[in-house]
């Protein structure tokens, strides 16, 4: 073998090489918002409204300017004795979209906002306390992201709400090979699963019935096809490697030898 011909061939096989284990995306397959003006308004008219579903957890804080007459609509758990401090007890919408409220009894709450539910306590509790104070906060708001995000997980929600590129941005934002324009979320109704594809590309995200968040959401970000591709090829990645790194071994010895 002539020396020029081994030198083409080692070439020819580091290019195989890295078409094989590379890829590259083009500008429309990884930018968001590509149909956004410079300096373009778009007003969010988006009205979304959390509320409250069964299995939730809720928390309701009741205070007023009297505090004895506030203690029986609170419930805690542990004695505050020895200094320490008794848990506050969270409230669970039951099957039937219901809580167990203290001296109030049940309470349909399913389906109601956290400010109908303010306004709906308030009005139960006009008998025993004078413009009493009412913290609603839902203990168990997560949503989970799946696929191609760099961290894929189960995230706790602080707030009230959160749009998808919050929850992807807490994942840490979708890998080179996640398909941006077509982005899963399934969301479940009582048992009913209800599934919406969005495109993150598009500035018109904003107004899909996704782009807020519910509690126990999953967004699922496909791969595309180079990381379908690539998945196919994990399990023989390394096996052409080590045949590839042969070949140029050998062939480097045999030009050195000549």
């Amino acid at each position: 073998m002539k020396k020029n011909d081994s030198i083409f061939l080692v070439k020819a096989m580091l290019v195989c090489i890295l078409l094989v284990l590379s890829s590259c995306a083009s500008r429309k397959d990884v930018v968001y918002f590509q149909d956004t003006g410079n300096f373009e308004t778009l007003v969010n008219d988006n009205t979304f409204v959390s509320r409250f579903k069964v299995d939730d957890l809720v928390s309701i804080h009741i205070s007023s300017l009297n505090p004895e007459a506030s203690v029986p609509f609170n419930l805690f758990r542990g004695a505050s004795e020895g200094g320490f401090r008794a848990e506050q007890v969270d409230y669970l919408v039951d099957q039937a979209g219901e809580i167990d409220f203290p001296v109030i009894g049940k309470l349909k709450i399913e389906g109601l906002s956290p400010d109908e539910l303010r306004v709906l306590l308030r009005d139960r509790l006009s008998d025993y306390l004078k413009d009493p104070i009412i913290n609603i906060r839902l203990s168990n708001f997560t949503v989970t992201v799946l696929g191609e995000v760099l961290r894929p997980g189960t995230y706790p929600v602080n707030g009230e709400q959160i749009t998808i590129l919050e929850a992807l941005g807490l994942a840490g934002d979708l890998t080179l090979r996640g398909v941006r324009n077509n982005v899963l979320v399934i969301r479940d109704f009582n048992g009913t699963k209800v599934y919406t594809r969005v495109d993150l590309t598009s500035k018109n995200i904003i107004k899909s019935p996704v782009f807020y968040l519910t509690q126990n959401d999953v967004v699922y970000v496909e791969p595309n096809k180079s990381g379908i591709k690539e998945t196919s090829l994990d399990g023989r990645a390394t096996i052409y490697l080590s045949i590839a790194t042969t070949l140029i071994t050998s062939t480097i010895i045999l030009i050195t030898r000549n």
